[in-house]
């Protein structure tokens, strides 16, 4: 039976519902993944550093998906709610027309400026020439890496979540072919391995574009003829800017991880922390398809004037990041090893590194889930002012304190231990904001 965002949502149909966004948010983190897997195994140690370390400017410019997504399917599940389903179509449309000419106007740029900004932050040599050549390549597929993002959103709020999750795994499948064509068998290197993912992402862009531009498309949302309406915009950019903020301070804190592990272990420390990169974005990617799935239906049943579904939400939704909570630190913690073995097996000391960090850093995924849930339950209560807030305070103002801090006591385990002691002045910040909040939206 479909479910419907205005639906009265229990802990099953809650997973049911959300589960394709999840599996769809960690199918979506396998693209780095796969190219640092045949980067590493198949062209090398410093061929994988320059993808990690280019890896952050490169998300910086592709924030404006995230942005464009969760703001706009947050003013539209509220129209949606508000019953203004024409509305709601001219939104969706104007958003995703202004996210194409953006998208080109941005990877002109990100090409210009990517030299420039790798030296900033302390390449030269081969790690210089390498992360250009990396960078290149993506950023042709700019335009569509932004579209990617945003329709991972929308599906969602057009009640067509597992038609996100098939795009998504069909795009990550094309991403592991092309890996293994072009890396694994074909010895392109990074050439390949950037041309894999600019592909795939090309895919994952453009295919959802013509279904929702396709007439008979069922879902709520479709492509039409719309106007500039700038109120509209601005609202969207002001409840997207928390997920703005998110993306880019984990950029530009990973360039700082990067220039104190430069400082700590020049040698290794840049290739560890990738790893705990990679396995971090599939386990905070659980916590992020959670809140991501959920968000229409809180901004439906906003829109609708429901506080009692929304006190629902709310209740039933904190259980469940408890529990993911749990079973990821758990399964983190277990998979250290395993998982350090895949990319940097063939070295013994980056191995014990990379291990130890992993035992260290896996702490931080018992209280992630929490904020990121609360600032995305701001974005559907479209309160940009506060969602912004958790997020800013999480990812950049905690996270540059503490790994400039911290290491100063403990040295290079200060590195890895410094995301858990953010993650930690998050949650509280998101508990004071819950508890301020709770008469204007009646939450609980």
């Amino acid at each position: 039976m479909k479910i419907k965002l205005s639906d009265h949502f229990t802990y099953g149909k809650l997973l049911r519902f959300t589960f394709p966004t999840i599996v769809m948010m960690i199918f979506t983190s396998i693209y780095g993944i796969v190219d640092g897997f045949f980067v590493s195994n198949f062209a090398g140690k410093e061929e994988f550093t320059a993808v990690n370390f280019i890896m952050p400017y490169l998300m910086i410019l592709g924030t404006l998906g995230f942005m464009f997504g969760s703001g706009g399917s947050a003013l539209i599940g509220r129209t949606l709610g508000e019953g203004d389903r024409e509305k709601a179509n001219r939104i969706f449309s104007l958003i995703v027309y202004v996210s194409c000419a953006l998208g080109v106007v941005l990877a002109v740029l990100g090409i210009a400026f990517l030299r420039p900004v790798a030296m900033a932050f302390g390449a030269e040599g081969k790690l210089l020439e390498d992360s250009v050549l990396y960078g290149t390549i993506i950023l042709f597929s700019l335009p569509a890496f932004l579209l990617q993002f945003e329709f991972q959103s929308f599906f969602v709020t057009a009640e067509k979540p597992k038609m996100g999750l098939f795009m998504t795994v069909v795009s990550g499948v094309l991403n592991m072919v092309l890996d293994l064509l072009l890396v694994g068998i074909f010895p392109l290197g990074l050439v390949g391995a950037a041309a894999a993912t600019a592909v795939s992402q090309a895919v994952g862009g453009a295919v959802p574009l013509f279904y929702f531009a396709y007439r008979k498309n069922k879902s709520l949302l479709r492509l039409t003829k719309t106007k500039f309406d700038g109120k509209a915009l601005l609202k969207v950019c002001t409840n997207g800017s928390s997920e703005l903020m998110t993306n880019i301070s984990l950029s530009v804190v990973s360039m700082l991880y990067n220039l104190q592990l430069l400082k700590y272990d020049p040698e290794n420390g840049i290739a560890a922390y990738g790893v705990l990169m990679y396995a971090g974005t599939i386990f905070v990617f659980a916590f992020v398809g959670y809140s991501v799935g959920v968000a229409p239906v809180v901004s439906f049943h906003f829109g609708a004037g429901n506080r009692d579904e929304l006190k629902n939400l709310l209740r039933k939704s904190l259980v469940i990041i408890s529990g993911f909570a749990l079973s990821v630190f758990l399964l983190a913690e277990l998979s250290a090893k395993p998982f350090s073995l895949i990319f940097v097996g063939y070295d013994e000391t980056l191995l014990n590194l990379t291990v130890r960090a992993f035992i260290i850093y896996s702490f931080s995924y018992i209280f992630a889930g929490f904020a990121i849930f609360g600032s995305a339950f701001f974005t559907a209560l479209n309160n940009g002012r506060v969602s912004a807030s958790i997020s800013f305070l999480r990812t950049l103002v905690f996270q540059v304190l503490a790994v400039f801090l911290i290491p100063l006591i403990f040295g290079l385990d200060g590195i890895w231990a410094a995301t858990a002691l953010s993650e930690i002045m998050a949650v509280v910040t998101t508990v004071i904001f819950l508890v301020s909040c709770r008469k204007k939206y009646g939450y609980f």
